[in-house]
């Protein structure tokens, strides 16, 4: 079993015209892209850049599963948050408790947790998270 381990990240996203579909509401893939955009800038904030990760550490993160549920639809000009709420830690793998709020109040949008899965960027097989990134993580207890 992993370690529970908490550090919340907030990310206000506000929803533009080609967010929308025909409805004028968030197409719901598009909510796949702003949990995605949270988790980089989440580990952006630990100083961990996807990139260069993948350049000295010879690893990439993928999504292994996403269990979403959506609660109600954002449009077209709202503005949202999208948040890392808490997140298991094993060594080849992060399962991310992630949502979606309105800005204004805190409703609901989305909730999902998203299984990712650390990868040997050549052979695409699973590889231990880098030690520094994984202490830092552990840090956050």
């Amino acid at each position: 079993m992993g370690n529970s381990i908490v550090r919340n990240y907030r990310l206000p996203i506000r929803i533009y015209y080609e967010d929308t579909d025909a409805g004028g509401v968030v197409y719901y893939a598009n909510y796949l892209k702003f949990l995605e955009r949270a988790r980089t800038e989440w580990l952006r904030s630990f100083g961990f850049e996807q990139d260069q990760l993948r350049e000295q550490d010879g690893i990439l993160f993928a999504v292994r599963s996403v269990n979403i549920n959506y609660v109600q639809a954002a449009r077209f000009n709202q503005q949202v948050i999208s948040c890392v709420d808490d997140f298991s830690l094993k060594r080849a793998s992060i399962a991310v408790q992630q949502s979606i709020v309105m800005q204004d109040g805190g409703a609901s949008v989305v909730n999902a947790e998203v299984n990712i899965v650390c990868l040997d960027c050549d052979k695409f097989s699973p590889k231990p998270i880098p030690e520094r990134l994984y202490r830092e993580l552990l840090a956050c207890k």
